[in-house]
């Protein structure tokens, strides 16, 4: 999946032009905006109009409507003037925000007291500002619609760095908001000044420094378009205090200035490529799918393809759940470098390898010239820049995968209905099917001693696979990836392309607040955990019923596994226990938790691993299981970096020597 503007921008605003005779956006896909039905009294009340934006990602012809007039009350009279701050809450509001994660500081009071006078945003108070990004990072994974975190100047904005970057690769809608010294002190290394625009440039699809306060409702309605559209990615607002304190009389009308980006969002898909898309697939033998995170908002299209071809399914881990992992006959689950054997091995003696959504990752690819050597390649992407980036496609659409995705399957369902097409490859699937047979995902036994996979499938079993699960970045979050089975999109929450540990437990938080009708479990890894161990207290305080599974081997697992095997076992800072004891385990998670007001308990033994998950899942409110685990088992299989399907690894762990 990736982005409409494949480099990053930045503004410093200034008067809009408009853009009203530029086409117009097809508005068939509508992103849902949540209503609070809370409404201020009469009297504290003026009705103005607000704008909901049908979103789209293709340009289509000029008479499509754009927008839609709904009522919206403001608590504000239509000429009252009000402080910018105020403006920013209320275009947040027209915007449907009803959650932010945002944490206060000097250059953004004024953005939290007027939040205070909002009654339809509610704040969710996280104790570090990473884990408020991570958290709006996790309400947008699990929802589709912008996350939103507010931080204030300085080492505030830069703590969101890390969810910023994470945001681009992973392709999530945010719109994070920062405070800013006073505009006359720009520039003059104030104190809690950092240029934070600049900071961010690369690592967010667009930026904004207000600097006039009647900008505001145009540029959030600007980046929440941003935000949402073409590939969806981060947008940064970056407010200075005096901007924010500022009186003004909004004007709710102005038109958004976006003409050159509208300009390269994609076009709908060529009939004439989808045609030749499908002579593809009627002439291969052994075609696979290979999708990922640009299929999440097209799941019931994907399933209806393969309805109508049967081709095999292997998905990345951004694309988990776009197909269901459980339909053991089509989906292969995960390739790549920590993928199944028989997903990796249907890329690699495939004819035709059709990617949805994808950008052909280096972890998913290895090496290169090897990856689907013997396969035509069809390439369907939003991001014109990710087309031919890595590998180069025999045949590229770069288009919306909702509206490709449906293109070719009226074409299929036209020439089944005429007996024009007839796709049979069940041959392909039994072939496949023997090397999951052959193959399977296994794990070792250690004594009484808890599997992290077992650990996992328990959960599996004991939430019938429909729990929301969230991870940190480690070993845990690929067994997790292995050995849960997704069957929905927007179940699977995790740090794919950054990689960023400290993910899991904000981003259940902002998954709890979105879908608050969900189980909710992170699986986190004593190394990631402690990263932002300090969001236990907004779990508590929002008394958030997240589940919270350790897997706690004392160590950086997924760095001792390649120390086992590439480094003759030698350990370099990875052991994250106390040395002075080892047997010890060290820190105790379960202080942590019940310094927190948590529930919390530990299991050890295998035996006992079942009743203590179905303790957890039936526990009210917040919960942390700490499962201790043996450090010496490794995710397998493994194909190295660089390697190739022929350098697969399926055997060992810590206990061999290499």
């Amino acid at each position: 999946m990736a982005a409409a503007a494949p480099t990053s921008t930045s503004s410093v605003v200034s008067k809009p032009r408009s853009f009203a005779n530029l086409p117009k956006l097809l508005s068939k896909f509508t992103l849902p905006f949540p209503h609070n039905p809370q409404k201020p009294t009469a009297a504290a009340a003026a009705i103005s109009h607000r704008r909901n934006l049908q979103i789209s990602n293709v340009i289509s012809s000029p008479n499509k409507q754009i927008q839609r007039e709904e009522t919206f009350v403001s608590r504000f009279a239509p000429d009252e003037p009000r402080k910018g701050s105020d403006v920013l809450v209320e275009a947040l509001e027209r915007e449907g925000v009803t959650n932010v994660f945002a944490y206060p500081g000097g250059a953004s009071m004024e953005i939290h007291q007027a939040l205070t006078r909002s009654i339809t945003i509610r704040n969710v108070l996280p104790r570090h500002e990473q884990g408020g990004i991570f958290a709006a990072e996790g309400y947008a994974r699990a929802s589709g619609l912008p996350g939103v975190c507010i931080a204030t100047s300085g080492p505030g904005a830069t703590n969101l760095v890390s969810g910023l970057a994470d945001a681009l690769l992973d392709s999530i809608p945010l719109v994070a908001i920062t405070g800013q010294v006073p505009r006359r002190m720009i520039g003059t290394d104030a104190f809690q000044e950092t240029p934070i625009v600049e900071v961010t440039r690369s690592i967010t699809k667009h930026n904004y420094l207000v600097l006039d306060v009647e900008d505001i409702p145009r540029i959030v309605k600007e980046a929440f378009f941003l935000a949402r559209s073409g590939r969806p990615g981060p947008v940064l607002i970056d407010i200075p205090k005096d901007v924010q304190q500022q009186m003004v009389v909004p004007n709710w009308d102005q038109p958004m200035s976006l003409g050159s980006y509208l300009s390269r969002l994609p076009r709908p898909p060529s009939g004439v490529l989808l045609e030749q898309i499908v002579r593809l697939i009627s002439e291969s033998k052994k075609p696979v799918l290979y999708v990922g995170g640009g299929c999440l908002n097209s799941s019931k299209e994907l399933k209806r393809f393969v309805e109508l071809t049967g081709i095999p399914v292997a998905s990345t881990l951004m694309g988990l759940g776009s197909y269901p992992c459980s339909d053991e006959e089509i989906s292969l689950q995960m390739l790549g470098m920590h993928g199944t054997v028989c997903a990796n091995y249907s890329v690699d003696k495939s004819d035709l390898l059709l990617a949805f959504g994808v950008r052909f990752d280096d972890r998913v690819t290895g090496k290169l010239e090897a990856f689907a050597s013997r396969a035509k390649i069809v390439h369907i992407d939003i991001d014109s820049a990710e087309i031919g980036k890595n590998k180069q496609p025999h045949v590229s659409i770069c288009a919306d995968i909702k509206l490709a995705l449906d293109g070719l399957n009226s074409i299929l369902e036209d020439r089944s209905n005429g007996g024009k097409i007839s796709l049979d490859f069940s041959a392909w699937r039994r072939e496949l099917k023997e090397q999951k047979t052959n193959f399977p995902l296994t794990f070792k036994t250690f004594g009484d001693a808890i599997p992290p996979q077992y650990a996992i499938q328990v959960l599996d079993e004991l939430t019938g696979g429909n729990a929301i699960i969230s991870t940190g970045v480690g070993q845990h979050q690929m067994w997790s990836a292995q050995f849960y089975k997704y069957n929905k999109p927007r179940q699977w929450l995790t740090s794919s392309g950054l990689g960023a540990m400290g993910f899991g437990l904000p981003a259940a938080i902002g998954a709890a607040v979105a879908r608050p009708d969900a189980v909710v479990v992170d699986i986190d890894g004593d190394g990631s955990f402690i990263m932002n161990v300090q969001e236990l207290a907004t779990v508590r305080v929002e008394n958030l019923p997240v589940k919270i599974m350790i897997l706690n081997n004392q160590h950086l697992g997924m760095v001792v596994q390649w120390e086992d095997r590439f480094y003759k076992a030698n350990r370099a800072h990875t052991f994250l226990g106390n040395p002075s004891d080892e047997s010890e385990i060290f820190p105790n998670m379960l202080k942590f938790a019940e310094a927190c007001g948590i529930p919390a308990a530990r299991v050890t033994k295998k035996d006992d691993l079942r009743a203590a998950i179905q303790k957890m899942l039936d526990t009210p409110g917040p919960y942390l299981l700490d499962v201790i685990v043996p450090h010496q088992e490794h995710v397998l299989p493994m194909i190295p970096s660089g390697g190739a399907f022929k350098d697969v690894i399926t055997e060992g762990d810590g206990r061999t020597k290499y």
